[in-house]
């Protein structure tokens, strides 16, 4: 790969890579959905799987918008689970672990959404988001 492509930000196994690793993470959270739905049924606690984001967060750094939202569902998986275990009188979850729980999973209902519009989304180039820094606008290209 040449430096025009480099400076372009073609980088085709980097891409596949994120693209994998955003297949992977997408997998792991809808079977924490999952888990979260059987826990609404029930009102069994659950351990939510981190695997796959332990092991591709590096490769979901590529796109930083969409690698926020899925860290940040990922940094509060404990407390979700311990708001999933406790319990009131008479195996009662209180109002605020209920909410908590289910603000977790429209977060991570968010990040998925992230995560596979990063995957369709077209790649600035480094030289786009190079020169839209110099104008002073950051990433959003103002």
């Amino acid at each position: 790969m040449g430096i025009l492509d480099r400076l372009l930000g073609r980088d085709p196994a980097r891409r596949a890579a994120f693209a994998a690793a955003a297949a992977a993470v997408d997998r792991e959270l809808a079977a924490n959905l999952e888990l979260a739905s059987m826990f609404d049924q029930t009102h069994q606690a659950a351990l939510f799987e981190i695997s796959e984001f332990e092991r591709h967060g590096a490769s979901l750094r590529d796109d930083p918008a969409a690698f926020s939202a899925v860290e940040s569902v990922y940094r509060r998986v404990a407390e979700t689970e311990a708001a999933m275990a406790r319990r009131g009188p008479a195996n009662t979850i209180k109002p605020e672990d209920l909410a908590q729980i289910e603000r977790w999973e429209g977060d991570v209902r968010e990040a998925q959404r992230q995560l596979r519009a990063a995957l369709t989304a077209p790649r600035r180039s480094r030289l786009v988001v190079f020169l839209a820094r110099l104008r002073g606008g950051g990433l959003t290209g103002r």
